[in-house]
């Protein structure tokens, strides 16, 4: 058999830091960083005695969440204590939800080579985050940093629905799109914000029972997570084509080695979980819910529809630049400035996308702003630099934050309009390349194209593209 034989299955359970001043159970700090164990109070490291308090805008967050992603939304629900023993969970157990959640059966839909499909949402439920463990350099040992015990998650618990790991790719970058979108997590995977456990099985296609599971833990990278799955999958194939046995066992990811390592075996054995005796149930009313839904923001799908309507832009370019919370808000903002909706389209799509791929950055992260791109723009549209010029302006604006004005001026940038001025160059770039003249007049057009890339390079890309080819050509038909 071949690879094509067999089908992959994919669940994710993802991890989404809420966006909330404070933590679940109390009134720490959520803010990342800090001196370890500065973020802490009686609640977060376990004191005996110390009572949590359920923070609202968790539940908030956690139900604009489940309507944004098409959710059920309980009427009643509560916390559990789920027991189990890590280093760093003071408490020696998790207050999450085992048993009633706060959103059920929902779905997320995402773009494929085959078109749309629905990824279906088991549930979303709210939690609180563990602590984190900070290990010795050289294995002398590990100290605890509790700044982010407490901190509150909601996990997103998907159906095995996804069948690749450009699936998955497709399904987290919409997920984290509408959390971003809702302003109920900043998704920042670099800070641990966002991150997924991945499940993963194979099996022969036609088979319906599922093979024995893989789980892959916290990965907070996509290029990570689609390597990973790649890597596994191809991993689990080979085994059963030797007919060896699959074992079910959680993995982490080796990002040096790119392989697969194992943890530790699956334990079937479920945990022991109660309800939290020290919280009260959580009600939520129709009107409640219906106040969250009425107040969300314009989400993803919506906004790619209006930028088609309203700016003129084709389908593929409003959803790459509504796919990002921060792309569309400084699309809008470029668009105020200069009023050209298709070309600051263009350098989103083109230059500035490049640029975020090469430096790994998000355009919420770039030093110029998006006036300063409209402002560009402008200079364009006025004659007063060339598109040529503008990418010279472009990199140095990328680089420094600096204004383009500023940049044109400092470095002598203006566009050369004067036709005699012009003139006088292509005069000179002609008497140089007699050859290209010769072809010019046996025919062969593209003469022109080196004519004019040499009249360009000796303007130094200053020359007014329209007014050199209108001159090159008076010249050469005389």
């Amino acid at each position: 058999m071949s690879k094509q034989d067999y089908e992959v299955v994919i669940g994710l359970e993802v991890h989404a830091e809420l966006s909330t001043k404070t933590k679940i159970f109390c009134s720490c700090s959520t803010e990342f960083g800090g001196e370890p164990n500065s973020h802490c109070c009686p609640v977060c490291t376990a004191m005996p005695g110390a009572v949590p308090v359920l923070n609202e805008k968790v539940v908030e967050y956690a139900v604009k969440a489940g309507l944004a992603t098409n959710c059920k939304i309980s009427n009643l629900c509560w916390q559990d204590r789920k027991n189990y023993f890590y280093p760093d969970m003071p408490h020696a157990y998790q207050v999450s939800q085992a048993r009633e959640h706060i959103c059920q059966e929902g779905y997320v839909e995402i773009e494929t080579e085959e078109g749309s499909k629905k990824i279906r949402l088991i549930e979303i439920h709210i939690e609180q985050d563990a602590g984190k463990l900070n290990h010795g350099q050289y294995g002398e040992g590990s100290l605890v940093d509790l700044n982010r015990a407490g901190v509150p998650l909601i996990e997103i618990v998907s159906y095995p629905d996804m069948r690749s790991a450009e699936e998955v790719e497709s399904y987290l970058r919409t997920l984290k799109s509408i959390l971003e979108y809702i302003e109920v997590s900043d998704c920042k995977m670099q800070e641990g914000s966002l991150r997924a456990d991945i499940n993963i099985s194979v099996r022969k296609k036609g088979d319906t029972e599922f093979g024995p599971k893989v789980e892959m833990k916290n990965m907070n990278s996509f290029k990570f997570i689609v390597n990973a799955i790649n890597y596994e999958s191809n991993r689990q194939i080979e085994l059963m084509e030797k007919g060896e046995e699959v074992l079910s066992e959680t993995v982490r990811w080796d990002t040096t080695e790119e392989i697969t390592l194992p943890m530790r075996d699956k334990d079937s054995a479920a945990y022991r979980c109660f309800p939290e005796p020290e919280l009260l149930p959580i009600v939520l009313t129709e009107e409640y819910i219906n106040s969250i839904r009425d107040n969300l923001p314009e989400l993803p799908e919506a906004r790619k529809t209006r930028y088609m309507a309203e700016y003129g832009l084709n389908e593929y370019d409003a959803k790459q630049i509504t796919s990002s919370k921060y792309m569309a808000e400084f699309f809008e903002k470029a668009e105020a400035k200069c009023k050209n909706a298709k070309i600051v389209a263009n350098w989103l799509m083109g230059d500035i996308s490049r640029k975020l791929k090469e430096a790994e950055l998000e355009i919420n992260e770039v030093k110029f702003t998006a006036e300063n791109l409209g402002e560009m723009i402008e200079l364009i549209d006025k004659g007063t630099i060339s598109s040529a010029i503008a990418k010279k302006v472009f990199e140095t604006m990328f680089e420094t934050g600096k204004e383009p004005k500023t940049i044109v001026e400092e470095q002598g940038l203006v566009q050369i309009t004067d036709e005699s001025a012009i003139k006088e160059i292509v005069i000179k770039v002609i008497e140089n390349n007699p050859k290209s003249v010769e072809d010019y007049k046996a025919g062969k057009d593209k003469a022109v194209g080196f004519i004019v890339g040499q009249v360009m390079k000796e303007s130094r890309g200053k020359a007014n593209p329209g007014t050199v080819n209108k001159l090159i050509l008076e010249e050469l038909n005389k």
